[in-house]
Order: structure tokens, then C-alpha cells, then sequence
């Protein structure tokens, strides 16, 4: 499973709320909603993400096992 913990992390560590990143990077609520629930998500708004919080994929997703 992956899950998104560390993206709230990065986030809080650059000092950008989940406004922000959806003005930056033109995500939806709906995205954030389905970040926050662990939810499949597009490899596209992994992109986005990474380019506007200026950090790799570990950063922000990791891998567990269930």
C-alpha cells in the first residue's frame, strides 16, 4: 500500500498549506481529499507535487506492506 504521510510532513517543512499547493499546482480538493485517505492517485499529480514542493518521490509517498 502507499500511503502519503510524509507529504503532510514536507509540506509543513516548507511552509505550504494545502491551499497553496492547489493554487501552485492546480490540484483539486477532491485530489487532497484522496491524498489524505491513502487514496490511487494519478502518477501525473505525483509529478506536480514534486515539482512544486521542489522534492523527489520519497519525500512525499512510501511503501508498506499491509
Amino acid at each position: 500500500m502507499i500511503i502519503f504521510n510524509k507529504l503532510w510532513k514536507t509540506m509543513e517543512e516548507k511552509g505550504i498549506s494545502t491551499y497553496q499547493l492547489r493554487e501552485k499546482c492546480g490540484i483539486d480538493s477532491k485530489t487532497i481529499r484522496r491524498l489524505r485517505a491513502n487514496d490511487n492517485i494519478e502518477t501525473k499529480t505525483l509529478n506536480k507535487l514534486c515539482s512544486a514542493l521542489n522534492c523527489r518521490l520519497e519525500d512525499i509517498a512510501e511503501y508498506i506492506d499491509e
